[in-house]
């Protein structure tokens, strides 16, 4: 232990040692590290990376199987290793993380060869044919993972936010105008300009 972090901490005495010692951050380790956890987006950027890689291995290689199947894994890794709070986000987007993977793997292949334009149309149609139902399979995998996981609870909270601010917005919105006390009478205003004049 340097002599500074003795002289930093409160009283001279030593910092605490163990699983509670403090960083420099503020923020204190935790006791044990747990499994990988991602958020929304590091889960979508596990599903694209294991699409594009195992797609360009396949065209590589000339596995037409390993393409789908790659997919499908990234898909399984991410719904497991999703945190619960943004399961929703990754039920969501398997076909457009597919679709995207797939762009990027027809275009980085097909660079060099001819039209371009024509190549991307021709090789998107056909690895999306040639590897549609590994989509179905890799969307259904992570719909029935996230199933398990909780996705339901997070769909419920979020439709009763929803609803509330409805509900909140209905309420501000009824009645703009409020009046705290009843509209007077003509003979009501007669009284009122009397007692003024008085």
């Amino acid at each position: 232990m340097s002599s500074s972090t003795v002289r930093d901490a409160p009283g001279g005495a030593p910092p605490p040692e163990g699983p509670a010692r403090r960083r420099r951050g503020g923020r204190s380790r935790p006791e044990s590290a747990g499994p990988v956890t991602l958020t929304g987006r590091g889960g979508i950027v596990v599903m694209f990376a294991a699409g594009v890689l195992c797609g360009l291995l396949s065209r590589w290689f000339d596995v037409p199987l390993l393409a789908g199947a790659g997919f499908a894994i990234g898909c399984a890794l991410a719904a497991f290793a999703t945190r619960p709070a943004d399961l929703l986000t990754l039920v969501v987007s398997p076909p457009l993380v597919f679709l995207a993977a797939t762009l990027t793997v027809v275009l980085a292949t097909g660079l060099g060869g001819g039209s371009l334009l024509r190549g991307l149309t021709v090789g998107v149609f056909t690895a999306l044919a040639a590897t549609a139902p590994w989509l179905f399979f890799g969307t259904l995998l992570v719909v029935v993972i996230c199933l398990a996981r909780g996705v339901l609870t997070n769909a419920r909270e979020l439709h009763d936010k929803l609803v509330g601010v409805r509900l909140f917005e209905k309420e501000e919105n009824e009645n703009p105008v409020r009046w705290d006390e009843t509209p007077a009478t003509p003979r009501d205003r007669r009284r009122a300009g009397r007692d003024e004049v008085d």
